[in-house]
């Protein structure tokens, strides 16, 4: 046990005398059998006089009292909820005591009521009271007496800790900071108990006479010659007396909080948060205990930390102030040079120090084994930053000692992690650690960094492949795109394997068999295609192996497969060779993947001469003008030809454009003008006299040549000539005939002679219905079958189409009057034609009266509609 000094820096003493509060003089206290404190907040403490009084001493120490007993008083028990007092006394000697309860806030002549009184132990026989108490319920009160006996241990077994108790007034019951253990103050140690073991003892010289309790300090007087330290409550000539010791002594903390010399001390007493020291010269000494930050400084000046500590937590000092203590704590070792104790102080300061204040110390000194170990701490709490990860493993890196930095990184569990991860890899990467970087990047999955270690510092491009392999799709998928280029430049045959599955039906290497039965998941092989820049042969490998795994793949496979079949075909000088290459170009062409992609994958044959495929995708875009022309250009007469029989039906003007192109040329080409104009004949292409122009261009052309047409299409023109005379004769004629049916309706009278009807062929009967055109109907017969009441159910179909076809002439007379109107106050003449034509006006317009001969109908007179009608009627 330290003693701190000789007050101690717990208490402060305080020396003042007791006096009576009727005389005021000072008395001797020779006399006080028993003192009993009251509860805090009470005005008064108790204390009983061998001649049977009970005094009161409240805090402005002027002692009262009253007589309770005729001979003395032994006993006191102040109940801390009532404020009821207790007390064992003597009326006459040679009885047993008697117990008196005095009610305190009730009167009787000016002291307090006595409210019972009874014999303290039954029998006549005296027996002495050695305690006293009651329970806080006043239904129960025990009594101790020197001569007693236990009726039935069975239920109460006897614990025998010791075989040696102490003197009166030296035990008393620590607080549960000391977890409540019963102190004996021996002459030569000071024990504790608990209720079923012996606790620790320290060792306190002196004889005991008095041990007490108070506010977590044992509080011990004792007597012992040899000490005679001075004080100011000793007398200058008492130096040769037996002098009394009071320590207080702080167990948890073992330390002496205060230590003074009285003369003859009666008692120690607690009351007001103070300690009352009663000696027998009747004065009273308050011991007051400092406050916790007064004691603090006290300690930091004797830079005894360690007791500041115990202290700080003893009266239960916050997080901050205790860091505070361990920052000084840290500083005083510092500036001793105890490096490795400092850091362990700086530790303690962790989450309440700024970690920049201990690290900046530790590098100024140099002291990196110090600063790991502040490091290594700040991270198993969870609060270091990337520049404290950073600072940790370039110590490690510094110190070499792998064995720390493997323990440092490789944790069990992710929870266990206490650093930013991606500094780390950084950190060590940069310090040539690429094994350890790549264990991190690897078991936290920072994919980017293991890839760019392997690939950029140890160039295992195996391994990195292999890694990418055990990716889930979408990181597999990204990384292949950001490696792909430098992975297929050193191990093209395994990237494109890879990428193969990547595009078609990826599974991780680390799917289990289960997984494996699920459908994978394809990239877009499309995106890949840059990655074969610098590598023909694996890129048309994999090209083709996606054409036909996967037909609907991108349209982006299929040209660029179809690129390099044909950059193949026009650089092969190997003619078998050339021919499987043309014929690999064509059936690609022929797949029916081009169909949206016509113009580029025309620009594609066209760049390489593929002339097969231009001529294919010209038939199949029907670009028949370009074909024509292509043969043409190449002189190739029977394609010509061929070209226009083809594609003559679809297209018409083949034919024109064929006479123009041999109408050009000097060279002998009667066969194929023949041929052409036999067809133009045939199909009334052209105007001959458009023909006979055509050919005048012609230098080798002669008469014979168009002899033939000419003279055919004029005996068709004749006969064509003779039939319309013919038909406008008999239109004459009819119409001579109807205007003679017209005026016979007007002028004579209509006899209406018909017996049966129309629709049901029964005899007629009235009423009935008569129309002038000759028909007649019962009434419900035209009333059930009649869609009008003013025609004729019998010629109202034939009717209709001639009235259809009048007001279709109305209409397209009404369109070409418009038509010329628009053309003439245009000034884009082209525009209004290109509108017309879009809209379908100029197509012929076919009615169902039209025999398959007829040429367009004249238009008939608006006075004749009517009477053309009527005819119609009649006729019927």
């Amino acid at each position: 046990m330290k003693s701190v000094c000789q007050r101690g820096p717990c208490c402060t003493p305080i020396s003042f005398s007791w006096s009576s509060g009727s005389t005021g003089r000072k008395k001797e206290v020779r006399f006080l059998t028993c003192y009993q404190l009251s509860n805090p907040g009470r005005l008064f403490d108790y204390s009983a006089h061998m001649e049977g009084q009970i005094w009161f001493l409240p805090r402005s120490l002027q002692l009262t009292g009253f007589q309770a007993y005729k001979l003395r008083v032994t006993h006191l028990y102040q109940l801390k909820q009532h404020n009821i007092l207790a007390s064992v006394g003597e009326d006459e000697e040679g009885i047993n005591p008697l117990v008196k309860i005095w009610n305190l806030e009730k009167r009787d002549g000016g002291n307090p009521l006595c409210t019972r009184i009874f014999p303290a132990i039954p029998g006549t026989e005296p027996t002495v009271v050695s305690c006293l108490t009651v329970h806080e319920n006043l239904n129960f009160m025990a009594i101790g007496k020197q001569k007693s006996y236990i009726v039935s241990g069975k239920d109460y077994p006897r614990v025998e800790l010791d075989t040696h108790g102490c003197g009166l007034r030296c035990s008393a019951l620590s607080d549960p900071s000391q977890d409540l253990q019963f102190i004996v103050a021996g002459d030569e140690c000071v024990y504790l108990y608990q209720p079923d073991e012996r606790g620790p003892c320290f060792a306190f010289e002196g004889h005991k006479l008095i041990a007490h309790w108070f506010r977590g300090y044992l509080v011990i007087v004792s007597r012992d010659r040899k000490v005679s330290p001075k004080s100011e409550f000793t007398s200058r000539d008492s130096q040769s007396s037996d002098k009394q010791i009071l320590n207080i002594y702080d167990l948890c903390n073992k330390f002496i909080a205060y230590s003074a010399v009285f003369e003859d001390v009666v008692d120690v007493l607690a009351e007001w948060g103070s300690l009352y020291v009663l000696t027998r010269d009747g004065r009273v000494h308050a011991l007051q205990e400092k406050d916790t930050q007064t004691k603090l400084e006290m300690l930091f000046k004797k830079n005894l930390f360690e007791m500041a500590i115990n202290l700080a937590k003893s009266q239960h000092l916050d997080s901050d102030g205790l860091a505070q203590i361990f920052m000084q704590y840290g500083d005083h070792l510092y500036s001793k040079g105890n490096h490795d104790g400092a850091v362990q102080q700086y530790i303690r300061t962790i989450g309440k120090l700024e970690p920049s204040y201990v690290i900046r110390k530790f590098l100024d000194a140099q002291r990196i084994h110090n600063l790991t170990a502040y490091l290594q701490t700040l991270h198993r709490q969870s609060l270091a930053n990337a520049d404290h990860t950073t600072l940790l493993l370039n110590c490690y890196t510094k110190l070499k000692d792998s064995s720390k930095l493997e323990e440092f990184i490789k944790t069990k569990s992710e929870s266990e992690v206490h650093f930013d991860v991606e500094t780390a890899i950084k950190v060590l990467r940069q310090a040539g650690y690429y094994s350890h970087a790549l264990y991190l990047a690897e078991n936290h999955a920072h994919h980017e960094w293991y890839l760019k270690i392997q690939l950029e510092d140890i160039k295992n491009y195996q391994e990195a492949l292999r890694y990418i392999g055990k990716l889930p799709f979408e990181q597999a998928e990204s990384n292949m795109k950001r490696y792909g280029k430098i992975l297929m430049h050193h191990i093209p045959e395994q990237t494109t394997q890879l990428l193969k599955g990547l595009c078609t039906d990826y599974r991780s290497s680390l799917e289990g068999r289960c997984d494996r039965e699920a459908p994978g998941c394809r990239a877009n092989s499309e995106e890949f295609i840059p990655i074969f820049a610098n590598n023909p042969r694996e890129l048309k490998a994999f090209l083709e192996h996606m054409s036909e795994v996967q037909p609907d793949s991108p349209q982006g496979i299929y040209d660029t497969l179809l690129e390099l079949r044909l950059q193949n075909w026009a650089h092969e000088k190997d003619p078998q060779v050339k021919e499987k290459l043309h014929a690999e170009a064509i059936s690609l062409l022929k797949s029916g993947r081009f169909c949206d992609v016509f113009d580029k994958a025309l620009v594609l044959c066209q760049m390489h001469d593929f002339q097969d495929g231009v001529l294919y995708l010209y038939e199949q875009g029907k670009l028949f003008q370009q074909i024509m022309h292509y043969h043409m250009q190449h002189e190739q007469y029977r394609q010509v030809i061929t070209v226009c029989e083809r594609h003559g039906e679809q297209d018409p003007s083949l034919w024109e454009q064929a006479l123009s192109y041999f109408a050009r040329k000097e060279e002998d080409c009667k066969e194929y003008v023949a041929a052409v104009l036999k067809h133009i004949e045939n199909k009334n292409l052209m105007p001959p006299l458009l023909v006979v122009q055509t050919l005048a261009h012609n230098s080798t052309a002669t008469l014979s040549v168009i002899r033939d047409y000419l003279v055919q299409k004029l005996q068709k023109q004749s006969q064509q000539i003779a039939q319309d005379e013919l038909r406008v004769r008999r239109y004459r004629e009819e119409t001579t005939r109807i205007r003679q049916e017209i005026q016979e309706l007007k002028a004579s009278p209509k006899i209406f002679q018909k017996t049966k009807c129309s629709i049901c062929n029964s005899a007629l009967e009235l009423p009935s219905v008569h129309f002038l055109c000759g028909h007649s109907f019962h009434q419900h017969c035209f009333e059930s079958y009649s869609e009008s009441d003013a025609d004729c159910p019998t010629c109202l179909p034939e009717n209709r189409k001639v009235m259809d076809m009048i007001r279709a002439q109305e209409q397209k007379r009404d369109l070409h009057d418009q038509f010329q109107h628009q053309l003439k106050c245009s000034n884009d003449s082209f525009s209004v034609i290109a509108d017309y034509f879009g809209r379908g006006v100029f197509n012929k317009l076919t009615l169902l009266t039209d025999p398959p001969t007829a040429r367009l109908t004249p238009s008939l007179e608006a006075g004749l509609q009517r009477d053309l009608l009527m005819h119609s009627r009649r006729g019927t």
